[in-house]
C-alpha cells in the first residue's frame, strides 16, 4: 500500500461516489460508448448483483475514492476493478488487485475486453494469463479470460 491511498472496505455511503466512479473510468476507456446512458443499468446491478455477492474494497486518498475492487472468492470472480483515470499508472491498481489477491488466495478469473490492449497488459504485468475466450455478456464484445494461480 502507498502513502498516497489506502485500502479499506466498502460502506453503503460509497455507493453514490462508486459508481460515479464507475461512471468516469469507463468514460476514459471507451470514449465512442456513453457510459451515462447505461447509469441507473449499471446503479442495478451494484446493488442487485455485485453488493449482495462481492467483497468490495476501496482505494481513497484525501477522503476521495481513487478506485475499487470486487471480488467474489467463493467463485474466484474479480468482476471490476475501477481506478480514476488521473490515477491510472499510480500504483492503485497494483495495489488493489494484490488485495483482491489476498481475499481470494485460490485464485482469481476475470473477463477483459480483447479491444482494451492497456487492461490486458496491466493484468498480465498483474500475473494473469489468457485462458480462454468468450463474449461480454452485456455488450456481445469479445472477452478474454484470464486467469491467476498460486
Amino acid at each position: 500500500m502507498s502513502a498516497e491511498f489506502l485500502l479499506r472496505p466498502y460502506n453503503p455511503r460509497d455507493e453514490d461516489a462508486a459508481i460515479a466512479l464507475w461512471l468516469r473510468s469507463w468514460q476514459a476507456a471507451y470514449p465512442d460508448i456513453d457510459f451515462a446512458a447505461r447509469l441507473e443499468w449499471w446503479r442495478q446491478r451494484w446493488r442487485d448483483e455485485i453488493l449482495p455477492n462481492a467483497e468490495v474494497v476501496i482505494a481513497e486518498t484525501a477522503g476521495a475514492i481513487v478506485g475499487f475492487v470486487t471480488v467474489e472468492p467463493r467463485t474466484f470472480y474479480l468482476d471490476q476493478i475501477v481506478v480514476a483515470p488521473e490515477r491510472w499508472r499510480s500504483g492503485v491498481g497494483g495495489a488493489l488487485v494484490a488485495e483482491a489477491k489476498r481475499r481470494s488466495p485460490a485464485g482469481l478469473d476475470l473477463d477483459v475486453n480483447t479491444d482494451n490492449p492497456r487492461a490486458i497488459a496491466f493484468y498480465r504485468k498483474c500475473g494473469f494469463v489468457i485462458s480462454g475466450a468468450g463474449k461480454n455478456p452485456f455488450s456481445g464484445k469479445p472477452v478474454h479470460r484470464m486467469n491467476w494461480r498460486l
